[in-house]
């Protein structure tokens, strides 16, 4: 299936908007992210704000994205419907939870610090697509 120029340049637009908004808000600042998890030290309550913003936008975009089929720029739309809490999303969400509260960074701020050119982003960047390559050999021999 061949995609359309327009989904390209709006995946674009929407990339660097979401970077930007990772910037701005300073969810790819690890210091910031790390006081943020801090609740026992000097609480920085701000990303609180940002995530309230984040989730409520995501909620009115999936409301909207159900009563569709097919997306604006006419792509079939795919919401995933799969809502079992098994055993693999449970350890998933522990290791995620931990590697964020370890390095301050997750996957998206990743990539902005990557770009950005931060030792500290390529070190996480690379230890994920390790993992990422880890858990591929693993579910593979299963």
């Amino acid at each position: 299936m061949k995609i359309p120029t327009l989904a390209i340049l709006t995946a674009l637009l929407s990339g660097l908007l979401f970077g930007l908004g990772l910037l701005f808000s300073g969810l790819a600042n690890p210091a910031k992210v790390l006081a943020f998890l801090d609740l026992a030290g000097l609480w920085d309550i701000s990303l609180a704000f940002v995530m309230a913003g984040g989730i409520s936008i995501s909620m009115i975009a999936f409301t909207i994205a159900r009563k569709r089929s097919a997306s604006y720029l006419g792509l079939p739309v795919q919401i995933p419907s799969n809502r079992q809490i098994d055993r693999p999303l449970i350890i998933g969400a522990v290791l995620f939870g931990i590697g964020w509260g370890l390095a301050g960074i997750c996957p998206g701020p990743a990539v902005v610090l990557l770009g950005a050119g931060s030792l500290q982003g390529i070190i996480f960047v690379v230890a994920m697509l390790i993992g990422m390559g880890l858990f591929e050999v693993v579910n593979a021999r299963r």
